[in-house]
């Protein structure tokens, strides 16, 4: 072989190896890059699954918190609701208890008996009638206001289920009626008699339309005495039950003791009256007034 296809020969195994080693080199390069892009993939992937996991992290206290938030907005605007609503009762029971006040007669708890006076043109708004069978006289008309009538119907039919006979003998007069009635007293007891057991027109409860005399079998239809039967005894441990209290109880300033004369001032300050052991008259009148809104409850 001469010496230029030696060279030939040489110089191509040079190319092969230098195609072999940079073939080689781009293998190992492609696998080392292969790697790298493994890793890159792995700590790629951690990285998504951490940052994920915190998002979600997030996302949940996010949610718990504007769960809480929401739930405390909500207890917030409940307790608000509730304190209008209270108001709103408030408000409510206030307007009531004025219309209350506004169709009571402040007269009716007003002092009489020598201490205020009604007018000759003061009369209830309304009376009705005492039935027949609730009266000692059956020719006797007889008149008491309506909200009354119902508490003295119950009296008198719990008195007759305990035994006890009790009937109306008076009840509303009017200013003129007083009058004519004292005027009597006068000329048969004498003035100044009179003026212990009778009072002037204008000072007479009974011109209210709220207040009676009561009278009891076997006392010959005469009201003295009634303090010794047993109708007395039963008005006195139960009357207040139904409202009624005792005007001029013994040893009161204003007149002789009168047990047949009963004033309705309501269950609530009669119940007061009996529980305390006292009357009517010996109260302020400021403090009497404070039941006018519970007279007919």
């Amino acid at each position: 072989m001469s010496l230029p296809q030696q060279l030939t020969i040489a110089g191509f195994i040079f190319i092969i190896a230098l195609v072999g080693i940079a073939s080689w080199y781009g293998y190992l390069r492609l696998t080392t890059l292969s790697e790298q892009i493994t890793q890159l993939d792995t700590k790629l992937d951690i990285q998504i699954a951490s940052t994920t996991a915190s998002l979600q992290n997030n996302l949940a206290e996010a949610t718990s918190s504007l769960g809480n938030a929401f739930q405390q907005e909500n207890l917030n605007v409940q307790a608000q609701l509730g304190g209008v609503r209270n108001q709103v009762g408030s408000i409510t029971g206030v307007v009531t208890d004025l219309q209350k006040l506004s169709k009571t007669d402040p007269e009716l708890l007003a002092k009489y008996s020598k201490v205020f006076f009604l007018s000759d043109t003061y009369a209830p708004a309304r009376l009705v009638e005492i039935p027949s069978a609730y009266a000692y006289s059956e020719t006797k008309q007889l008149q008491i206001i309506p909200e009354v009538l119902p508490y003295v119907l119950r009296m008198i039919e719990q008195a007759k289920a305990g035994g006890v006979a009790l009937y109306v003998d008076s009840a509303y007069r009017s200013f003129a009626s007083q009058k004519s009635l004292k005027g009597q007293y006068s000329v048969v007891y004498g003035t100044g008699t009179a003026n212990q057991f009778s009072a002037d027109q204008g000072y007479s409860e009974h011109q209210l339309g709220t207040t009676a005399d009561f009278i009891t079998t076997g006392t010959g239809g005469a009201l003295a005495g009634f303090d010794a039967t047993p109708a007395y005894a039963w008005m006195v441990a139960n009357a207040y039950h139904y409202g009624f209290v005792l005007s001029y109880p013994k040893d009161n300033g204003y007149y002789i003791f009168e047990p047949w004369h009963w004033r309705f001032v309501g269950v609530k300050l009669a119940t007061d009256l009996h529980t305390a052991g006292t009357y009517f008259y010996t109260m302020d009148q400021r403090a009497i007034d404070t039941y006018l809104i519970s007279l007919f409850d």
